[in-house]
Order: C-alpha cells, then structure tokens, then sequence
C-alpha cells in the first residue's frame, strides 16, 4: 500500500544528509590543513573526529532518505526493505560509537595537557614581572619631609638581581637601601629577594648600618654561594636630628648635593659574601632642607656606546645640572639619558632611587 506520509519525512531526511554532506566537505578540507602544519596536535584530532562523525550522520540520513522514499510510494511489501538498510548506520554507529567516543575523550584530555602547558608558559612569563615587582616595586611609601623618585628597567636576563626599598625602621628613622646580586636568573633573584628582607629586619635590629651589613655578610656566607656577590648601598635618614647615616658593601658611589656641591658616598666595606669576617664602617653627615641622595646600580654606568661607559661622571653631572629637579624626574632622566648614550639596549638591570629633604 501506498504510504504518503512517508514522503514527506524523506524529504526532510535528504535536505539533513545534503547539509551534514556539505559540513563534512568543509570539515574534511579543514582536517587536511591543520594535518599539513600540525600533524598529531589536538587542533588536527579534533577536526579528524568530528569530520568522521559528521559523514556518519550524512550517511544516516542519506540512506533514511532513500529507504522512507521508496517505503512511501511501495505498494510492495520488498520495496520495504531499503528501510531495513537503516541498520547499516546504525551498526556502524553501535560498532565505532566507542571509538567516537574514545577520540572525544582523548581529544579533551589533550586539551586539558595544552591549557596546563599554556598556564605553566604564562607563569614563566609571568614570574619575572612579579619578581621584579617584589625587589623594586613602582610604588614606594610617602613619608612627610621626604620626597622619594625610584625607576627600574630589567635588562636582557629573564630575571631581576637588582632591588631597592625605603622603609622605616624605628619612631624617628628611615632606610633606603639599594642593591645588586652579581649573574642573570633565578638563583640571584631568590638571594635579591633574601638580602632585601633580610635588612628589614637588621636595620630595626641595630641602629648603624654598618652593623647590619655585618650581620648580613655572615649569614649570606653561610650558603656556600661563592659565586653570588651582593653590593648594597644603605642609607639611614634621622628625622628628628636631620642627618643620614650611610654604609656601603663594595656598591658604586652614591650621590649626595649638600652644601651646594655633589659629593660621592662611596663604599665602606668590600662586597657581601667575600670575607665572612669583614669589617664594614658607617658615615654621618648633617642634613638641610633641599639635599638630595642620588642611589643607582652598576647597570646605569656601565651604560656602554662601543668601548665608552655611560660612567659616574656623566651622573653627577646631572645632579649638578639641575639639583632642584624633582626626584622621580631625576630618575626618569638619567635612565632615558642612558639609554640614548647605549649604542643597543641596556643589557643590565638598572635600579635608581633618588631620595630628597624637603
């Protein structure tokens, strides 16, 4: 008997096997190019799946077409029998439907792989900026009577030797402290990251730099890093008695603009970790209203055009030039003054703190 109704459905059954037909098509050249750059990835699985899936369902409905078609026109009882051809997609699907899904789950699971891999790669990128932050970080305390200008840039090492901090460390008293650990990567961050602490805790424990210097040269050498050395500048401003204290381990000179001159605070000590028994001596000097300290690492002098270095001359040059400039614009210009002298980028990290009386 004729069957009308059927007619209908497997219309509908081929317009669906024409659509899944063309999306397959699709699927299958998109395959094809991600396996000609990326064989093997999730991209290329993913896509070979979901091609295979889609020619199933093409398939299905293709063949649902053609077996309702004739089933609605058949008034023969074999002409049924196309309809039983529906058991070959859904034979195919019982027999590879495990294998589908085996890929599906494969494909998320690589997925998950590269979504991890993608985060450890961010850390990675990550965590030079942090630590950078940490050792010298882009906002400093404000203390009345102070004004503080402070500037880093690393150089090509992934990650940062250089720190500088400004803290206080009693009722009346403030530190600033700079410093630089020789080498490029982790292991002269982590011992950056160690002295900087470390000093917070013994300059509130001894009132002369020196001593905390002493103290910290011991513990330092006690790791067995022979091949870390530490130079650290530090100075300790008395807010009631107006004056600085300074001690310094083997860091380039500071400057100070007292008295209308420029004047070097050098070193009082040799660097950290080279003698474990090493003496270290502190200065005082009177403070005024409008003098400046001027703390930088190496990086900034050993700025290099060929075989010239940028030098200290050209630094104390610029507090001499202008030493009413504010602090951070002091800053700002020296590391941009470097970078025009450098003939290529700065490969050092440069770390400057300017510290200023008012």
């Amino acid at each position: 008997m004729v069957r009308p109704l059927l007619l209908p459905v497997a219309v509908g059954c081929l317009v669906a096997a024409v659509i899944w037909g063309r999306s397959a098509m699709h699927l299958n050249r998109a395959w094809r190019r991600i396996t000609e750059g990326a064989a093997g990835s999730v991209s290329a699985d993913l896509a070979r799946s979901t091609y295979r899936k889609e020619l199933h369902t093409t398939l299905l409905y293709g063949m649902a077409a053609v077996a309702l078609g004739l089933a609605s026109v058949s008034k023969d009882l074999w002409f049924d029998i196309p309809a039983y051809l529906l058991f070959v997609p859904i034979a195919l699907t019982l027999i590879y439907g495990h294998r589908f899904q085996d890929e599906a789950r494969l494909a998320e699971e690589r997925t998950k792989l590269e979504r991890r891999a993608e985060e450890v790669l961010s850390q990675t990128e990550l965590a030079p900026r942090r630590w950078a932050a940490r050792l010298a970080p882009e906002e400093l305390p404000i203390f009345e009577g102070y004004e503080v200008g402070h500037v880093y840039e690393a150089g090509t090492g992934l990650m940062a030797g250089d720190f500088y901090d400004f803290f206080p460390v009693g009722p009346r008293r403030l530190a600033a402290v700079i410093g630089d650990v020789s080498g490029h990567g982790i292991e002269p961050s982590i011992t950056a990251f160690q002295v900087k602490y470390l000093l917070r805790v013994f300059l509130r424990q001894f009132r002369d730099p020196a001593q905390a210097l002493e103290e910290l040269n011991a513990t330092l050498s006690t790791q067995g890093r022979a091949e870390e050395f530490v130079s650290v500048c530090i100075v300790v401003f008395d807010r009631l008695a107006n004056s600085l204290r300074h001690a310094s381990a083997g860091h380039p000179a500071a400057w100070l603009w007292h008295d209308g001159e420029v004047r070097p605070l050098r070193a009082t000590g040799p660097l950290l970790t080279l003698d474990p028994r090493a003496n270290f001596i502190s200065r005082e000097i009177e403070l005024t209203a409008g003098d400046l300290v001027l703390m930088y690492t190496d990086g900034l002098a050993e700025a290099r055009s060929g075989e010239q270095l940028f030098g200290e001359d050209r630094i104390a040059a610029a507090v001499r030039r202008d030493p009413g400039v504010e602090a951070q614009v002091l800053t700002k210009s020296l590391l941009q003054a470097a970078r025009e002298f450098s003939s290529g980028p700065l490969r050092d990290d440069v770390a400057i703190l300017a510290i200023r009386r008012t």
